[in-house]
Order: C-alpha cells, then structure tokens, then sequence
C-alpha cells in the first residue's frame, strides 16, 4: 500500500537552533501514528512544516507517492491535510456553522448561504454521531467535547485524506475522551489517516497502530504499539534509548 503522507529527510533551522535533522515519517491509510517526545523534540515543529506553518530547509514530502511542494497551510489544505491545534482555533463568539465554513463560506450571490450551511453542518456532525442540540450556540457555551466535535467536523466536511491532532484529550473528562476516541475510530473505518500528538502513553497506546518518538529535533524510533511497552516507549522518551527488539 502507498503511504498517505511520506516525509523523507526533513531539515529545519531557526537561527542557531537545529530545530528537526533528517527526520523521516510516513502514514497510511486508515493508520494513527502516534508522535511523541518531550516539550522541544520537535513533534510540533515537524508537523507545522507538513501543516504549511513552516517551510523545511530541506527534505521531501509525498502525498499518496507524490512529491508535493507545500509553502503555506492552504497548500496543505489542498492536498487534503487538515489540523486540529490544541487551542482548536475556533471563533468563541461564533456558532458551529460559522466555525466550520470559517473561511470556507458558502454564498448565494453576494450573501452567505446560512440555510445550506447548516444543513450540511448537521449532516456532517450526524455522520460523526454526536449530538450538539442546537449548532447555532456561540462554541464557549459548549463542553470540550463538543468543540473538539465541531473542529474535527470541519476537517471532515472539506474531505480531509489526513488529520493532524494536537493533544485531542487535553482538559477533557472521562466520557468526553471516550468519544474522541470513538469519533477516531470512525474516521479510520473511512480510511482517514491520523497523526496524534499527544503527552498521554494510555491514549496512544488506545488509538494508535504506530508510535514514532523524537528527542532532540530527530527520530528515536518507530515501531507498532503491539511491539514495545509504555516503559519501551518512555525509555525512548526520556534517554533516547532504543529497546532491544527494535535495534
């Protein structure tokens, strides 16, 4: 099977700071990968060069065998990558509808097309099967849960082939985690392929097929989550030790 996303060699500096060396990552199809590493091993910086936040200094990037260019986040965006921040980058004092056609509107002539909009909002959070009874609320009235819904709504709708998720359980309950992880499982069910960052081993250990740990701007190692123990994987976290199974 091709790979969704293939990164090869991935280089970037800021100033002084070798921020990502050579760093190599791929992603298939109906796959969550797992990226981990402490604050400062780069995870973040290399997904904002796949996200179109940074332009590497050097390396590739393949989307589904194919070496693409991106330099911005809407070139991202093209090639069927969207990113959900931990922040979620929602509009508080907007609804749902808005949120998820935020600088995608639909128009009718000269006028926002608010009655198309909603439609296909609910369709989209149906298919996801969570309910938010009323998608014409501002988003600060609903649960974290219910954001991360409407964020991962607008991804889907605009036919993501990749998610990027940063942290897509920080700050939420119990229950609230449960169906992230459910709404996950239906997006890999779709073919849908997920990069997870994520500080919580349970939750990797729970939702991804691969794990993928940097220290230090590069690769530690990678390896499928029936392979290693959490201790392998902190192992590799904290001293940059490969466990034997994997040298």
């Amino acid at each position: 099977m091709t790979p969704l996303i293939e990164m090869n060699n991935i280089s970037l500096r800021f100033g002084g700071n070798q921020a990502l060396s050579d760093v190599s990552i791929d992603l298939y199809p109906g796959e969550v990968v797992g990226l981990l590493g402490h604050n400062g091993a780069g995870k973040s910086t290399l997904i904002k060069v796949l996200a179109g936040a940074y332009k590497a200094d050097s390396g590739q990037i393949k989307v589904e065998g194919k070496e693409v260019q991106i330099n911005n986040p809407q070139d991202s965006q093209r090639q069927g990558i969207e990113t959900i921040f931990q922040t979620l980058a929602l509009a508080d004092n907007l609804d749902a509808v808005a949120n998820i056609f935020l600088g995608r509107e639909k128009r009718k002539g000269f006028q926002l097309d608010e009655d198309t909009m909603e439609v296909e909002a609910r369709k989209v959070l149906d298919r996801l099967r969570v309910k938010i009874p009323s998608l014409r609320v501002p988003v600060s009235n609903m649960s974290g849960g219910q954001r991360q819904t409407v964020a991962i709504g607008r991804a889907v709708y605009f036919k993501a082939r990749v998610l990027i998720m940063d942290e897509p359980t920080a700050a939420l309950g119990p229950e609230e985690t449960q169906k992230v992880s459910e709404l996950i499982q239906a997006l890999k069910a779709e073919g849908v392929g997920i990069f997870l960052i994520s500080h919580d081993l349970h939750d990797v250990f729970d939702l991804a097929d691969r794990v993928t740990v940097m220290k230090n701007g590069r690769v530690v190692g990678s390896a499928r989550t029936d392979q290693v123990s959490q201790d392998d994987v902190l192992g590799m976290i904290i001293g940059g030790v490969v466990p034997p199974q994997l040298r």
